[in-house]
Order: structure tokens, then C-alpha cells, then sequence
């Protein structure tokens, strides 16, 4: 396994937390459910403004989401307006894409000065390693969607796909979104221990580089479970079922539940 991409040690000032979260959906399973949705994200997101230090969207924050040259999929306004806010007042922020919304380009990191990263990284923040990343094609098995996401990840596939016109092309992706666990309403439930594979991707990686905290979304079930005696996989969950996310104090990594 090679070494993970490495990004710059984040100090964590007393009073200060770093937070995480994923797998927002939005736009599943429809325009008004999303807006409702939406709207609690960006409560969530005026709520922990006051002590954030950083904030990571770890992926699949959009059940789909494509960057013409000039266009760009209509609504989440609030979510972006509220970035833009963030970022403005100095809070950074961190977009990883997920397998819903790998197709983000250079939009948020012109317009919103947010980074996208497409692989998993490690970074020190205060006193302990953590790896991040969403967590599609990790670990063993899952052979059909790894060949497709190298296919989708393709510069061909997208200079293909960017031919079609916004309203054909958005319009024939969110018809193939509504396949997704997500848009069917399902809630994952079950929890396959050591056979996780995203477990079995953090024991692998544990044995070559020590991390205190493996930091993933994708599985949609909120999960806090031991690797090994010093370190811990967190599962961010989703935000359709669960609304759960991570705060890191700079001594434990805890997940929380959001109800307002």
C-alpha cells in the first residue's frame, strides 16, 4: 500500500474544534425533501461557526452533481452562500468528492476558496494523526464499481458526458441517482465487523503508518469502533436517516447527532 498523500499539520487553538461530515444527499429523493435538508445543514453550519477552527466535507454531499464549462447544476444556493460566508471569515474549509459528486472540478475552489481533494489523505491536527477520505473503492471486493468509477473518473467520459446539454445530461444522471440507497430511502443497518471492508482497508493501512483516527463517510451508518487498542474508525453516516457528524476537540474525535 502506498503511502498516503500527506497535507500540511492543522494547529487546533484551545476553545477550537475541527468537524466532519458527509453524505448530505442533497437533491435525493426530491426538490422539497432536499430543501428541507438543506436548510437544517446550514443551521448545522451557523451553529458550530463559533468554535470552528476547520471543517471537512468528507463526500456525496450532492446525489449528483456535474461542472459544465458554464453551468453548473440549479439549487443548493444556501449551502453555497453559507460557504462563501465561511470561508470569507477565515474558516477553512475542505471538500472531498464522493461517487455521487466526483464530477466537481474547479467551480467550489474559484468561487468559494475551497480545496477538492479525490483521494483519501492523513494529516496531523493538534497532537494526532488522522486519514480521511470518503471511502468509495477502499478495500477489498467491489470489483463492478471500481471498474466503473475509473471509467466515470476518466478525462474521456467526462469530455464525453460535458457534449450533452445541461438539461439532457443533469436530467439522465438524476434519473440514474434514483437507483442509489439513499434516494430508495434505505437506511444501512447492519454492520459487518471485521469484514467491513473499509476496516479491513484501516488494519491494512495501520500496519504500515499509525493513524489515531480513520475518518470515512460513504457506508451511511454512523460507526466508532476500535482498529487496533490506539486508533479508531469513524463512520460519519448520512444526513437523510441519521444527521450525524464528528467534532475533534483536540484530545477525542466524537460523533455527535444534529436536531435543530
Amino acid at each position: 500500500m502506498t503511502r498516503p498523500k500527506q497535507l500540511p499539520d492543522l494547529a487546533l487553538p484551545p476553545g477550537r474544534n475541527v468537524y466532519f461530515a458527509s453524505d448530505f444527499h442533497l437533491g435525493a429523493p426530491d426538490a422539497a425533501r432536499s430543501a428541507e435538508r438543506e436548510r437544517k445543514i446550514v443551521r448545522w453550519l451557523d451553529q458550530i461557526a463559533a468554535d470552528a477552527a476547520a471543517i471537512y466535507l468528507v463526500g456525496d454531499i450532492f446525489d449528483f452533481w456535474f461542472e459544465y464549462r458554464h453551468a453548473i447544476p440549479r439549487g443548493f444556493v444556501r449551502l453555497q452562500g453559507k460557504l462563501a460566508e465561511l470561508t470569507d471569515a477565515g474558516i477553512p474549509v475542505t471538500f472531498f468528492t464522493g461517487n455521487h459528486d466526483m464530477w466537481m472540478f474547479d467551480y467550489f475552489t474559484q468561487e468559494l476558496n475551497i480545496p477538492i481533494l479525490r483521494h483519501p489523505v492523513s494529516q496531523r491536527i493538534g497532537t494526532q494523526e488522522f486519514h480521511i477520505g470518503h471511502g468509495d473503492g477502499l478495500g477489498p471486493k467491489d470489483y463492478t464499481y471500481k471498474v466503473l468509477k475509473r471509467i466515470f473518473a476518466s478525462p474521456v467520459a467526462q469530455w464525453l458526458f460535458a457534449r450533452l446539454h445541461p438539461n439532457f445530461g443533469i436530467g439522465l444522471a438524476n434519473k440514474w441517482s434514483q437507483h442509489s440507497r439513499i434516494q430508495n430511502g434505505a437506511a444501512d443497518e447492519k454492520y459487518f465487523g471485521d469484514d467491513e471492508w473499509l476496516m479491513v482497508y484501516c488494519r491494512e493501512l495501520e500496519q504500515q503508518y499509525h493513524h489515531d483516527y480513520y475518518v470515512f463517510g460513504h457506508r451511511h451508518l454512523p460507526l466508532d469502533v476500535p482498529v487496533t487498542p490506539q486508533s479508531r474508525y469513524v463512520n460519519l453516516g448520512e444526513w437523510v436517516n441519521y444527521c450525524t457528524y464528528a467534532v475533534y476537540d483536540g484530545h477525542e474525535l466524537a460523533l455527535r447527532h444534529f436536531e435543530q
